[in-house]
């Protein structure tokens, strides 16, 4: 399942959407009334796994032999091809174009028989409901995706029974995914990637992994090449329902080896398993609304973990980049420093460039709030490339409105004004609303010593 994000992706001035009245700078004011159409993204642009087939074999099998909860399960399911799809409840004006667009590239690049009906009984049935709906079931989740229902009505009344337990199920012919239809365009479009992923591939997230939405990090938000690797191999034909762990391990290596070629010339890399303290400590440090000693506690334990581990994969950043987050209010020099820590393990992390550049929205904010804005502009624009290709909306618009400020510090007014209102469109589908389109131009202007001061 799909958990709504605990830090906020901003954190530049902790604005509130509920905020009735804002005072907006002039520049902002002169596209306050007409707002531009969301925009949409082009061809996807997904990079192949760059690792060794016999680490992605061990990522297969570590995804599809157990859930989240590190429950294992004891055999191998999915669905029998073609696979039907069907929209029910009520779905928002982006949910349909959405959902068409990844049935597109799942048929395309993993192989799927897979297409939407519009009546009667489907394999897949994905139900548009509210928010509060699904936080009556499972009050974290954003989004979440269950066997054997085709309702939320159905699944709340045969939840406690066993056709209702992944653990149970030895096929896959009838799943239901429930998706919030009362979020922003983006958050909508994300829930439609990952849940569909998991109804018809892996169950389970691995943190370990740094270039897949298989990962409760969430920084991955649309279909990887590496997760459409999986989803491909998981209907190869060599595999069938009922097989176990050993019989599956004992072909995925060949599949692997026909459907992923360079894999078979990379060299190997020695990864360790994720252990449960770290994940229950990194889990601990999440949280809305003012960020807490037990929080930052909690990150600070997950960053001791990762060193006795040894790591010095994008696990080992991540602890960094939640301190980060957790003290840019109260500590902002220091929270600098543990961003810096961070990129310094994504630096010599391979895949990690939107974790990078996620850590780029924030050291770039610091930046332009003390009249640095021009020395940031080349990491800006890397960013921009990576959030662009990672079809991440929201910060992307985040990023833009960042580099319309930097450039008014550096003089270049026409290109500012260029840039922020290329960002709107991406702001009012990565972000929604029009208030909060307009909350997130006020707080990035306010990052800048010149607009604060009229200039």
């Amino acid at each position: 399942m799909r958990w709504w994000p605990a830090l906020v992706l901003l954190g530049l001035t902790g604005f509130s959407p509920g905020v009735e009245t804002i005072v907006l700078p002039d520049e902002v004011k002169a596209v306050e009334i007409a707002l531009p159409a969301a925009k949409a993204f082009g061809a996807p642009r997904p990079v192949p796994p760059a690792r060794a087939n016999t680490d992605l074999a061990r990522d297969f099998l570590d995804l599809h032999f157990q859930l989240e909860s590190g429950t294992p399960l004891p055999v191998f399911t999915r669905f029998d091809m073609p696979i039907t799809v069907r929209l029910t409840g009520a779905p928002p004006p982006t949910m349909q174009p959405d959902l068409a667009r990844v049935l597109q590239r799942l048929r395309d690049e993993a192989r799927i028989d897979i297409r939407q009906v519009t009546s009667g009984q489907a394999n897949i049935t994905i139900q548009a409901v509210s928010q509060k709906q699904i936080q009556r079931i499972l009050p974290q989740a954003a989004c979440f995706v269950v066997p054997n229902a085709s309702s939320l009505e159905e699944y709340r009344r045969d939840r406690r029974k066993s056709k209702s337990n992944w653990t149970e199920l030895r096929r896959r012919d009838r799943l239901g995914i429930f998706i919030p239809n009362d979020v922003n365009p983006q958050e909508v479009r994300d829930c439609l990637n990952e849940e569909l992923a998991q109804a018809l591939g892996p169950l389970n997230d691995l943190y370990r992994l740094p270039d897949s939405v298989f990962n409760d990090d969430n920084f991955h938000t649309v279909l990887t090449g590496f997760d459409m690797l999986m989803l491909r191999a998981s209907y190869a034909p060599e595999l069938q329902n009922g097989m176990t762990r050993e019989q599956v391990a004992a072909v995925i290596p060949g599949i692997l080896s026909r459907l992923n070629p360079r894999g078979n010339t990379v060299p190997a890399q020695s990864v360790s398993d994720t252990p449960r303290a770290w994940i229950d400590a990194v889990q601990k440090s999440l949280g809305g609304g003012t960020p807490s000693p037990r929080q930052i506690r909690a990150a600070q334990q997950a960053a001791r973990i990762g060193a006795q581990m040894g790591w010095t994969d994008h696990r080992r950043a991540y602890p960094h980049y939640l301190l980060g987050r957790l003290g840019q209010f109260d500590a902002p020099e220091a929270a600098q420093a543990q961003y810096a820590t961070a990129l310094g393990f994504l630096r010599a992390a391979p895949g990690t460039e939107l974790h990078r550049a996620h850590v780029t929205t924030q050291t770039a904010a610091y930046a332009l709030a003390r009249g640095k804005g021009p020395e940031v502009l080349p990491d800006l624009d890397t960013a921009i490339g990576v959030a662009r290709r990672a079809e991440n909306a929201s910060m992307l618009a985040t990023l833009m409105l960042l580099k319309s400020e930097a450039l008014k510090q550096a003089g270049r007014q026409d290109q500012a004004r260029a840039v922020r209102l290329d960002s709107l469109g991406w702001a009012r589908y990565g972000f929604g609303s029009d208030l909060v389109v307009r909350s997130l131009m006020q707080d990035v202007a306010l990052q800048n010593p010149q607009s604060s001061r009229g200039g």
